[in-house]
């Protein structure tokens, strides 16, 4: 199966493109790209992970976060190996490119958050279209915008306790 017809990136497709739901499609996305066996930062899918994150932090005013996470996306897309050159066809990857400098012009210039859809083939799209339905939330609600203020954190801030004491 073609790494953007499985489930995980046919969601991430409906949660960029639909709803702007940018946690989620950080997390189905996180989900999937650890289940490669190739499992690495080098991975293409990170670069999704990265411009959906950037995009949430933009939104939410975290311009620096913003403005770090999506160079990094940027770089990934760049970078992206000859060998997921076939990727390209699925996922117009030069015009991903454009917007992500453009976005990242745009928060230089202090312009506020301007989302824009993943470009992607046809195919693809009626695929994502045919995905099992999904729930989603309304686009631009306070539950889409801050929607990891929503979970639980504790295990996260647990983590963080532990590595503060294992450093001291």
């Amino acid at each position: 199966m073609h790494p953007y017809y499985h489930p995980h990136f046919l969601h991430f497709i409906v949660y960029f493109n639909d709803n702007q739901d940018y946690f989620e499609c950080h997390e189905v996305l996180e989900e999937y790209w650890k289940g490669q066996q190739d499992f690495s930062k080098e991975h293409p899918l990170t670069g999704y992970i990265l411009m959906a994150t950037g995009l949430y932090h933009w939104r939410r005013g975290n311009i620096k976060g913003a403005t770090r996470t999506l160079r990094n996306a940027l770089c990934r897309f760049q970078q992206m190996p000859a060998i997921y050159s076939d990727y390209k066809k699925e996922v117009a990857v030069d015009q991903v490119i454009q917007q992500l400098e453009k976005s990242l012009d745009r928060i230089e210039s202090g312009e506020c958050f301007t989302a824009f859809p993943l470009p992607i083939s046809t195919a693809l799209q009626h695929a994502a279209e045919n995905e099992q339905p999904m729930q989603l939330l309304p686009k631009n609600s306070a539950a889409v915008i801050h929607k990891h203020m929503q979970r639980d954190r504790s295990d996260i801030l647990l983590q963080r306790e532990e590595k503060k004491k294992g450093s001291r």
